[in-house]
């Protein structure tokens, strides 16, 4: 699309689907034609199906000529790129020790664990470091290729190929995607506890000591036992459970920023603004402008009004 955008005097790109096998089988049962192992440029490295209880390792052993290709291609001088938990099989190849990497939000744990000589950067939604490139999750690969077009045939046609594609070529985190409900939780009763009861008054201001008062411990315990179990202060959990009811306020209601500031415990919305943009990198008003999905139904019929009441206008 870029070097139709770019014109036929622009130097085009030649994509050509490789592999170490004869047949691939993507996800969803479909076949692939490849072609064999090649001298290329740039070695886009695909993600592979990562379910719920999947044995990782038994999985990536199964990769093996994978990520011996992908080993070989690098120690050639290819760049090297991956989408998504393709980052698994460029760690495996031992390309991450060292650099800068990211990968989904969901797998961004299990990453930085199995790849402890690397910089994982969950909130990224592409980095290159040294050669090496990786992304995000899914639709981040359109990111990392506006990006590649941006480098390739200039600024121009990066906006253009984007428009015409329907694409943001505006963004720069995976943070407003994240939802940690979805991240697995081990076992921790005490924190749980607490976290449960600071997501049930948001609105509410933050008093240590009524809240460690609430379980019967010290302050000082409190703040031990809830670090010792998830690695950071019930302040810290506050702010991304405010954060996180905010996103959905905007995201679904016709209320004024400032009435989601308030809802949320903040009666300054020029703090809760600067809170919310630290943790989404966007200020409420862009972030609803890019996630707005309209107002929820109300009503025992579930019918939507007519428009914003006097006190939503703003």
């Amino acid at each position: 699309m870029a070097g139709h955008v770019a014109g036929p005097e622009a130097p085009g790109c030649r994509v050509s689907v490789v592999s170490p096998r004869r047949r691939v089988t993507a996800s969803g049962g479909a076949s692939l034609e490849v072609r064999p192992l090649r001298e290329v440029d740039v070695l886009v490295v695909p993600g592979f199906e990562l379910r719920p209880g999947t044995d990782l390792d038994a999985l990536l052993g199964r990769l093996a000529p994978e990520t011996a290709a992908i080993r070989a291609q690098a120690a050639a001088g290819t760049a090297v790129v991956s989408l998504c938990v393709g980052a698994f099989l460029l760690a495996e190849a031992g390309l991450l020790d060292r650099r800068r990497a990211t990968t989904s939000w969901l797998h961004a744990g299990e990453l930085a664990r199995r790849c402890p000589g690397a910089e994982v950067q969950p909130r990224q939604l592409v980095v290159t470091d040294g050669g090496v490139t990786t992304t995000a999750a899914f639709s981040a690969m359109y990111d990392f290729a506006l990006d590649l077009i941006r480098r390739h045939h200039g600024a121009r046609v990066a906006r253009a190929t984007a428009r015409v594609a329907l694409l943001d070529d505006a963004r720069a985190s995976q943070a407003p995607y994240v939802d940690p409900r979805l991240l697995p939780q081990p076992g921790r009763e005490f924190s749980q506890r607490v976290m449960r009861r600071l997501d049930q008054n948001l609105a509410e201001r933050y008093d240590l000591a009524a809240l460690a008062e609430a379980f019967q411990v010290s302050t000082r315990t409190l703040l031990r036992r809830f670090a010792g179990e998830t690695g950071h202060s019930p302040l810290v959990h506050l702010q991304g459970a405010r954060v996180r009811r905010a996103r959905h306020l905007l995201e679904s209601t016709d209320r004024t920023v400032a009435a989601v500031a308030a809802a949320v415990g903040y009666q300054d919305p020029g703090t809760f603004a600067a809170l919310f943009a630290r943790h989404t990198g966007r200020r409420p008003s862009a972030y609803r402008a890019a996630f707005r999905r309209g107002p929820e139904p109300v009503g025992s019929a579930g019918a939507r009004p007519d428009g914003p009441t006097a006190s939503d206008r703003g």
